[in-house]
């Protein structure tokens, strides 16, 4: 019998400075924060994020929620979320976000199994983030290099 799990439904980003990361993810990712207030409150210890279907989960590093990972520590996640436009807009967005791309436009598999193109940057603790592009079906399937 097949695991019956749809996707991830969200990542948990330990953050060194909540304040700095919510910025990073709103103004260059476009994401929205979820009880916001109730987090300031301190009534929830996650502070949630949306950014189009995904949510990320900023947790303070120096204040983790009750139930963590073993070992906490910024920078250490790596993400990937699908953009639905060109790469080269993806690399253009970034640009005028005052972000660095450090790797790509790359060749790369999408978990439906299509290919994509994919670039690299990093959030403000470190975090490895991936921009992932779906070819059009036109286009010739690139050779997988893995990472």
């Amino acid at each position: 019998m097949p695991v019956p799990i749809e996707g991830i439904d969200h990542v948990v980003v330990m953050a060194s400075d909540v304040d700095r990361s919510l910025d990073f993810y709103k103004n260059v990712l476009g994401g929205e924060a979820e009880f916001e207030e109730a987090f300031r409150m301190g009534k929830i210890p996650v502070l949630r994020v949306r950014i189009g279907k995904a949510i990320i989960n900023l947790q303070r590093l120096n204040e983790p929620a009750y139930i963590v990972a073993d070992r906490l520590e910024s920078g250490t996640v790596d993400l990937c979320f699908r953009w639905s436009r060109s790469i080269q807009e993806a690399i253009d967005w970034l640009k005028e976000k005052n972000v660095d791309v450090i790797e790509g436009p790359v060749p790369r598999p999408a978990a439906n199994g299509v290919w994509g193109q994919s670039i690299y940057f990093r959030d403000p603790d470190g975090n490895l983030l991936e921009l992932l592009t779906t070819l059009e079906p036109s286009e010739p399937i690139p050779e997988f290099t893995p990472l």
